[in-house]
């Protein structure tokens, strides 16, 4: 395992994965707002976008059990190519379908479902080889820089993905982002290894099952890493019940344009740059149960103005300080959680904990998308806004939160 010093980019091996990491974020900037865009200029229905996320979100936290299992077992640089070869593949065809024609609703469907799968593993991938690669005691600053390329692609490309969007389609985007997964491919094909240092076969069912027990039996043990997991299930719950209002809100309420939608999502995308820049620069005597705590509170607070503004400047600005916030938790949750887990156990315990974290997002999004379409996306917003509220400050109650400290 590496254990260099000074910065995580002088591991070559680092460096590399990163650079086609930052590529692929890239097409995944404009997916972002091409493919929620396309289904609601499918569809007009909050519900449908709402699903579009559901399909995103199950099968990911459900097969990145077997993810799990497979990254502390197997060689993770192959596994990580062909999960990309396999989202390659799929925006190929959305690709091809939406030139000649027969792209519709339920090939939409199947294939996010399929690249959420490949994701899920990807991921697993990725989570247990950054320890590997630039050691333990970086995995919180390494996992921050991952985190910001994203972001920085996320703030830059939604503008130019829903100008394009307006002008002629969701054919660019979706080309753009299949060649970026060729990319990804080729930067972790010429790194050397991610690990194991021994690799196994692919596990059997028996053994993926046993993996599976394994990795909640270590996170059930453990009270804080316990309450952090359940505590995010909830906050998911409210956190996805507005997003999959949020494109219907802009549209609805404020008469955004297919252009300003992809702005409103680059301005969430640069808070949610600077709380990842932020979460690798947090000092290392900070308690991590009470800076959660001041985050969690700080979330909600942020979010009352979204809930009752009719000025879109404040909503989009608002929005975009609480995405900061949330990636600000969201590097610091991993990166701790990574931590103090073994590391031949990362990813298995990372993927129960993901799964129970994403239980709630997907009756969430639905509930989200169908109370949207019912009784309009500012109704979705005050009930998720206050339910999120209501829940962040809960937490301050909780005596194992007040003395995390790992």
């Amino acid at each position: 395992m590496s254990s260099y010093a000074g910065s995580i980019f002088s591991v070559r091996s680092f460096s590399l994965f990163y650079a086609g990491q930052a590529l692929s974020f890239a097409g995944d900037g404009l997916r972002l707002i091409a493919i929620p865009l396309l289904v609601y200029h499918l569809t007009g229905s909050a519900l449908s976008i709402g699903v579009t996320y559901a399909l995103e979100l199950g099968p990911f936290a459900l097969f990145g059990l077997v993810g799990g299992s497979l990254a502390d077992r197997v060689d993770r640089r192959k596994l990580m190519i062909a999960c990309d070869f396999v989202r390659f593949t799929i925006l190929v065809t959305f690709a091809l379908g939406y030139a000649f024609g027969f792209l519709t609703l339920p090939i939409l469907y199947v294939g996010i479902a399929v690249i959420s799968i490949a994701a899920a593993i990807f991921v697993n991938g990725q989570a247990s080889s950054i320890p590997y690669l630039v050691g333990k005691d970086r995995v919180t600053k390494a996992i921050s820089m991952l985190l910001a390329a994203e972001q920085t692609s996320q703030m830059i490309l939604p503008p130019i993905g829903g100008a394009l969007f307006a002008l002629i389609g969701p054919l660019p985007a979706l080309a753009i982002n299949a060649c970026t997964y060729l990319g990804s491919q080729i930067s972790i094909a010429i790194v050397p290894s991610f690990g194991p240092d021994e690799p196994g076969r692919i596990p059997t069912p028996r053994h993926v099952a046993s993996d599976i027990r394994l990795g909640f039996r270590f996170l059930f043990a453990d009270a804080a890493m316990r309450t952090v997991a359940c505590n995010s299930l909830v906050l998911n719950f409210f956190g996805f019940m507005f997003g999959a209002a949020y494109i219907p809100y802009l549209k609805s309420d404020f008469h955004a344009s297919d252009a300003t939608v992809g702005v409103a999502f680059g301005i969430g995308a640069f808070g949610a740059l600077i709380g990842s820049w932020l979460a690798g620069h947090v000092p290392s005597d900070w308690k991590f149960g009470r800076m959660m705590i001041v985050a969690y509170a700080l979330d909600g607070i942020l979010f009352l103005p979204v809930m009752f503004t009719h000025s879109l400047a404040v909503l989009i600005v608002f929005n975009a300080l609480t995405y900061g916030v949330v990636l600000f938790e969201i590097a610091q949750i991993v990166g701790w959680r990574i931590r103090i887990t073994p590391q031949d156990m990362v990813g298995r315990v990372t993927s129960a904990a993901r799964l129970i974290a994403l239980v709630g997002s997907v009756p969430g999004a639905i509930l989200g998308g169908w109370l949207g379409d019912h009784d309009g996306p500012r109704t979705v917003a005050m009930v998720s806004g206050f339910g999120y509220l209501a829940m962040a400050l809960l937490i301050g109650l909780y005596p194992v939160m007040r003395r995390e400290s790992r």
